[in-house]
């Protein structure tokens, strides 16, 4: 899904996990849930360069240790967590406009992450910090409860196929853990061009008891949401964009 934000996977192992209600019925629950597939692509030279020149600053270690967000970013600031963000155009844009705002920005594609070391040395953004490392562990094992202001999930995998539906990213397991993180009145953001998702995403959203829905079923885009290239193409030829916007209660 070279085109899309992000994407996800799931890797099965040999416990089985029990359904959890919010599942839709005819989607098998996965058992290890990770953010990301890993996907072919070349570095190009201005990525390689700004991973060389602005990895080192920008580009955080995996620990199992919580995340110090003040120390990371020098300040004291609303945390947003971003899970996959592709080639980072919607990243470094929303950056750009939420200055007052952190942004703790998760992706394992390398070129990704050298596209976006190269928009944050161009634009001169320092609001921005990234792990490239599997957001699931993240999760798990450097936020803390209640830590996160806010998550993003922009255009993830759909996962067309039905045999494939359990591979998708918006599961119950997942987003509990993400409500669990948030602090009350922390918002989660999904966006996702495939209705079918974006109806899974409405259930699984809904039936999670920490969160509330901020509109009656699907939200209109928020303005700090830009239009991607692919978004933009899908709008031309007819398809629709569903914005999902979750606050914890």
């Amino acid at each position: 899904m070279g085109a899309k934000l992000q994407s996800a996977a799931v890797t099965e192992t040999p416990h089985p996990t029990p359904p959890q209600s919010g599942a839709p019925a005819e989607v098998a629950h996965p058992k290890v849930i990770k953010s990301y597939v890993r996907r072919a692509g070349r570095t190009t030279t201005g990525q390689a360069k700004a991973l060389e020149d602005l990895g080192p600053r920008y580009v955080l270690d995996y620990r199992a240790a919580l995340f110090d967000a003040p120390a990371a970013f020098g300040r004291n600031a609303p945390l947003i967590l971003e899970i996959g963000f592709g080639m980072g155009d919607a990243t470094a844009h929303i950056a750009g406009l939420r200055a007052g705002d952190n942004f703790l920005c998760c992706e394992v594609h390398e070129p990704g992450v050298g596209a976006l070391l190269k928009r944050i040395g161009e634009q001169g953004l320092e609001n921005i910090r990234i792990l490239q490392h599997d957001a699931v562990e993240v999760l798990d094992h450097m936020l803390a409860p209640a830590s996160l202001d806010g998550v993003h999930i922009f255009f993830p995998d759909p996962w067309h196929k039905k045999r494939h539906n359990k591979r998708r990213l918006i599961q119950p397991p997942l987003v509990a853990k993400l409500a669990a993180r948030l602090k009350p009145g922390g918002y989660i953001h999904c966006a996702t061009d495939w209705q079918p998702y974006a109806e899974q995403m409405l259930q699984v959203l809904a039936n999670e008891p920490l969160l509330a829905n901020t509109a009656e079923g699907y939200a209109p885009q928020p303005d700090y949401r830009p239009l991607t290239k692919f978004e933009n193409r899908g709008l031309r030829l007819g398809h629709g964009v569903w914005d999902l916007v979750f606050k914890r209660r």
